[in-house]
């Protein structure tokens, strides 16, 4: 009975929710976007062309690793427990993990989990692999290094003593700092200890070098401290790295010394810092000025690159640190080094010069406030020479747990639509404001847009086949960010995403400024697709896709935004390197204020609330201002209606909170019509009417308000009180307008406190009052063919369904689990019962109230692909091998870490089946043509390659003994000739010597 009195009073006959049923109203947890908790390392696969990040473990989430790729392509890895990552490394199909309980974790690619963990005998503190090698060395804080068979997941009785001890005896703690294995030779490992940096043979068991930094007396150093400069020091070692052909090495000390070190007698060629050289000579000129502070106390190296171009003789180190505590820091350091000298035909001074002499030194530039905490280089296509070879762009993580893309070497910002995966580009950088839009499907296919970019670097891996759902409108989010863009892209809906493509809109050339920039307010037509952009300043933006006509051409210099009342045309502030997209159209400035409310409709029409209580109306078709109202001209009499005279009494503050279109009857006429609802701070919707008018434009009419509650209007829901479908301002629907057609509508009011179901404009209906709970977001959503039901987010983190018209609860589900209770008044609702919201401040989740108590599921992308054969690893050059080096392969290694009695590896025995599968291949072929084709290399094994290589060099050793030992007969064919050539001369000139005395 009370249903049915509630249908009346609200003008609705019929239970248009009397399919729904509580059993219905279950969450499905769909799908997270962005980073759950703060990045904290990164590492990358120029094979298979994968992104891992690594996060921490924080309040907002636990430790996790995501693998992206092209596209959509992510995989999320948890690990056994809560930590945070350390360290991430990629060996062929395996992504090994360190983190911050001192576990090490074996995740394999191809089969997207774990394979093995296991916890080394000390605390780690090195980590090192080789794509070429199935071995993880783990060098740990006493100074040892044990190695782990990734192979047979199982430790290895190989282990590498602390050989600074044979350097110093009594040295004590000597951890481990870094490792780095030989660039061109594989049996040669550089391992750094705190006081120093050793070369290991592998071959020899045994270490060959030693390298110790000591600054004499009188000399600067790199902190250049006054105090300190008539004492012999000798700063701690933090890095040490290879020259990426082996030529050199690097070590870096805590007072920002570089030295570069010659590998043949073990001496210093240069040491300096990034601005000065020389400081371990004694009296050597720096540029601080003495006795400053500034010049004293400098930022250690967090890290240290020494890339390579394509040539790997032209070199330059790229690092972060090595400036004074006191100045801002200035982003990455990059000192160009230029193509390294012959060191066998070069002099010691020369090569001096070159290291004292860099081609030129320069800053890529990041974003400012914020520190570069790690960062990680993008490799063209190698994997070995430490993944810097040929690198192509620079990915930093910055202390702000933002992430920023630079090109390399010029260090230009690269932005990450459709470069990176859109999780990234929610920290790239952090997502201010995010808004939801029903786009129509065919609508969305058609957006994209084209942008003048480098190449992509994320290819790698495929998306897994989801459901399509053809014939539903798509969900576009709308998320801004702190670098004033806007990015548009399908959020989905746990089904297949046609277009998964990002459309970017710039405000900063649209507004014509780069500063003051906060977006507070975004919405978006589904029907035409343009953009409007409210900003806390004051202004509206509008943006349309179109073609940009300036591509290329230089912007105009901005000019003065026209003022209140007036339109200013921004088309020619178009990014110019954008070819086609969202471009700017128009731009409006009442000086009102924060927008704090703002529509666009599908049939052309825009309204902006703001803070100071205006109301702006604008027709896109010119586009032009149609209408301004402010909420404090309108009077309320106590009967409820409003009329537009100012009031002599004060007012309390009101302002829009919600705006809503809609094509329906007002209540007292006789036909449909174009109304506008306005939910204000005070529980009010004003509703207007949008009529032509004889001058060919449109004109608004108020028609009244009513009053609902005491706290701010939520959500506003026209719908058709037949159907309880939406009653919107279509373009259908407005079509219908010319042929009298009636739409019979009520209002779906949610407040904060309360629900409310009435015809418009008056209050008269059904209401609901929530007990003890305040609502955050609330819309009328539809489930499959059933009916409709009012679906609204509590403050105390539930989600909770109403009947239409009744108002009945039909049933309660828990969302804190997922989303952040905190950020639900952001959180959104589309019309299928889909919900966006915070779970972070950088994570996303998308979940549905008409599901079966679904968690999300594991991702089915694939990664790995086997038909990307890895990238053989550089060797020795010829001049080495002959002047002694010994050469080991990877084979070798085998024997030397595994032992002689380690069977072949999984990877090993896999490429034997395939070269038997490709033998009786070849076989079948020439019984069924009677010839036999030629073995194809490129299908050959990894045993067989190896028999190959070694009959090879057999083969060659084999002429080359033979070689030599001709040269070696020719030799001494030669030598016996002279021999007795000089012993004939010898006997001539004694018998003529004779004969002289005795007058012969």
């Amino acid at each position: 009975m009370a249903q049915f009195i509630r249908g009346k009073q609200a003008g609705v006959q019929n239970d248009l929710s009397q399919g729904i049923a509580a059993e219905f109203f279950m969450l499905d947890d769909l799908a997270r976007y962005g980073i759950n908790s703060q990045i904290s390392a990164l590492a990358y696969e120029p094979v298979q062309s994968l992104l891992a990040v690594g996060t921490n473990d924080t309040q907002f989430g636990p430790g996790q690793v995501y693998v992206f790729g092209q596209m959509r392509v992510c995989v999320t890895l948890n690990l056994q427990g809560r930590a945070s990552i350390k360290e991430i490394q990629f060996c062929g199909e395996r992504l090994i993990v360190l983190d911050n309980k001192n576990h090490i974790t074996i995740f394999s690619l191809d089969a997207r989990k774990r394979i093995a963990t296991y916890s080394p005998p000390g605390q780690v503190t090195a980590l090192v692999t080789d794509p070429s090698l199935d071995y993880c060395l783990t060098g740990l804080q006493n100074g040892e290094v044990v190695a782990y068979d990734l192979d047979r997941e199982c430790m290895t009785h190989f282990k590498i003593p602390n050989l600074w001890r044979e350097k110093n005896p009594r040295a004590r703690m000597l951890p481990i700092v870094s490792m780095q294995f030989h660039p061109k030779d594989i049996g040669s490992l550089l391992i750094a200890y705190s006081e120093g940096a050793v070369i290991y043979s592998f071959k020899q068991n045994k270490a060959l070098k030693f390298f110790h930094y000591e600054i004499p007396r009188g000399a600067p150093g790199g902190n250049q401290d006054p105090r300190t400069m008539n004492q012999a020091r000798a700063p701690n070692l933090t890095h040490a790295i290879w020259h990426p052909t082996g030529t050199f090495i690097l070590t870096a000390h805590d007072d920002t010394s570089l030295v570069f070190w010659d590998l043949r007698d073990g001496r210093i060629l240069e040491a300096r810092t990034v601005e000065d050289v020389a400081i371990h000579t004694p009296g050597a000129r720096v540029n601080a000025q003495p006795g400053s502070l500034a010049a004293a106390i400098k930022e250690p190296y967090s890290k240290i690159v020494w890339c390579s171009k394509e040539n790997p003789d032209d070199t330059g180190l790229l690092l972060v640190g090595g400036h004074p505590t006191t100045a801002p820091a200035p982003g990455l350091a990059f000192i160009d080094l230029g193509l390294t000298p012959n060191y066998q035909t070069s002099t010691w001074d020369f090569l001096t010069n070159f290291f004292r002499n860099p081609k030129r030194t320069h800053i890529l530039p990041t974003p400012p406030n914020a520190k570069v905490t790690n960062f990680l280089v993008i490799p063209r296509a190698s994997p070995h020479f430490a993944g810097s070879h040929d690198p192509i762009a620079v990915i930093a993580a910055l202390s702000s747990g933002e992430l920023t893309t630079l090109s390399f070497p010029s260090g230009h910002p690269i932005s990450p639509t459709n470069m990176l995966h859109v999780s990234l580009s929610l920290v790239h950088p952090f997502t201010t404001k995010f808004a939801l839009a029903d786009v129509d499907r065919t609508r969305w296919l058609g957006m994209k847009e084209s942008r003048q970019r480098g190449p992509k670097f994320l290819l790698g891996g495929a998306e897994a086949i989801k459901p399509m759902k053809r014939f539903e409108n798509r969900n576009v989010i709308l998320t801004a960010h702190a670098d004033a863009t806007v990015r548009v892209w399908d959020v989905g809906s746990g089904d297949e995403i046609e277009n998964g493509s990002v459309l970017q809109a710039d405000l900063a050339h649209a507004v014509g400024r780069w500063d003051n920039i906060d977006v507070t307010q975004m919405a978006m037509s589904g029907a035409t697709g343009e953009l409007a952009v409210g900003l806390r300043s004051g202004e509206v933006v509008i943006f349309r896709l179109n073609r940009n006509q300036n591509f290329g051409k230089p912007p105009p210099s901005a000019a003065e935004n026209e003022g209140p009342g007036h339109m200013t045309n921004i088309t020619r502030r178009a990014d110019p390197t954008l070819k086609e997209g969202l471009l700017p159209l128009a731009l409006t400035n009442d000086q009102q204020g924060p927008i704090t409310a703002l529509r666009l409709s599908n049939i052309g029409f825009l309204a902006s609330g703001y803070e100071s209580g205006g109301i702006t109306v604008i027709d896109l078709r010119g586009p032009a201002i149609i209408h301004t109202v402010l909420l404090a001209e309108l009077v309320v009499k106590r009967s409820g209606s409003i009329r537009g005279r100012r009031s002599s009494q004060s007012v309390q503050k009101e302002w829009p909170t919600a705006i809503e279109f809609g094509i329906l009857t007002i209540d007292g006429d006789d036909y449909s019509s174009i109304a506008m609802f306005v939910g204000t701070s005070r529980g009010r919707v004003a509703t207007f009417k949008i009529l032509p008018s004889q001058s060919g434009r449109f004109s608004v009419q108020f028609v009244g308000a009513a009053s609902l509650s005491e706290e701010k209007v939520v959500s506003i829901c026209p719908i058709n009180s037949d159907t309880g479908g939406p009653a919107l301002a279509t373009g259908p629907a407005m079509a219908g307008l010319q042929s009298g057609h009636k739409v019979p509508g009520v209002l779906v009011v949610t407040t904060a406190s309360s629900a409310h179901i009435f015809k418009p404009a008056s209050a008269k209906g059904a209401s609901k009052s929530f007990d003890s709970v305040f609502c955050d977001a609330a819309a009328v959503t539809r489930f499959e063919q059933r009916g409709y039901a009012l679906v609204g987010l509590f403050g105390d983190g539930c989600a909770r369904a109403f009947s239409i018209p009744a108002l009945k609860e039909i049933g309660t589900i828990r969302l804190n689990h997922i989303f952040d209770v905190k950020r639900l008044p952001d959180a959104m609702i589309d019309n299928s019962g889909d919900i966006v919201g915070w779970t972070g401040p950088s994570e996303i989740a998308l979940a549905s109230v008409w599901g079966a108590n679904r968690t999300i599921p594991p991702s089915n992308d694939k990664l790995f692909d086997p038909a990307k054969l890895p990238i053989p690893r550089p060797t020795i050059s010829n001049l080495q091998w002959i002047a002694g080096t010994q050469y080991i392969t990877p084979a070798d290694m085998d024997v030397l870490i595994g032992g002689p009695d380690r069977p072949p590896s999984k990877r090993m025995m896999a490429e034997m089946r395939a070269q038997q599968d490709a033998e009786f291949q070849r076989q079948r072929e020439a019984a069924r043509t009677g010839r036999s084709p030629p073995p194809d290399r490129n299908q050959e094994g990894y045993w067989a390659y190896m028999q190959r290589q070694i009959q090879e060099r057999t083969e060659n050793l084999g002429l080359a003994t033979d070689s030599m030992d001709k040269t070696a007969e020719a030799s001494n064919s030669w030598s016996d000739d002279v021999s007795k050539f000089v012993a004939k001369q010898k006997r001539q000139a004694a018998l003529g010597f004779i004969g002289s005395k005795f007058g012969l």
